[in-house]
């Protein structure tokens, strides 16, 4: 199982990666572009987890992307943001992501996250 992660914040990632290596495989990418060139050669992920605020490709534009196209529309995608308005909430749901958590975050809750959506 692996889990593509995305932020522009090393130590973000870093910290994610650490938490949920323990039990998946993880991939890190800085942006979403990054993350999208990473996904056409052919990788495909269990799931993904975002930033929004991002250099070259944001979070939104990332999973309307990602759902938009026929290929990756299925990986279920967990929006990690410090930004904790209900709009941007709502924006990402409606984009297609599966859930939404605000940062400073729990990594077990996080992690009960992952499973019930890799599990489904």
């Amino acid at each position: 199982m692996e889990i593509l992660v995305i932020d522009d914040k090393q130590s973000l990632s870093e910290l994610v990666a650490q938490f949920l290596g323990q039990s998946y495989q993880v991939t890190t990418k800085e942006n979403g572009l990054e993350a999208l060139t990473w996904l056409q050669k052919g990788n495909l992920p269990d799931l993904i987890i975002t930033d929004l605020e991002m250099p070259e490709m944001d979070g939104f534009v990332f999973i309307e992307k990602v759902k938009g196209s026929g290929l990756f529309s299925d990986i279920p995608i967990i929006v990690l943001s410090c930004r904790e308005s209900s709009a941007d909430r709502i924006k990402c749901l409606k984009l297609g992501a599966q859930d939404y958590m605000v940062k400073p975050f729990n990594p077990e809750e996080l992690l009960i996250r992952v499973d019930k959506l890799i599990m489904q």
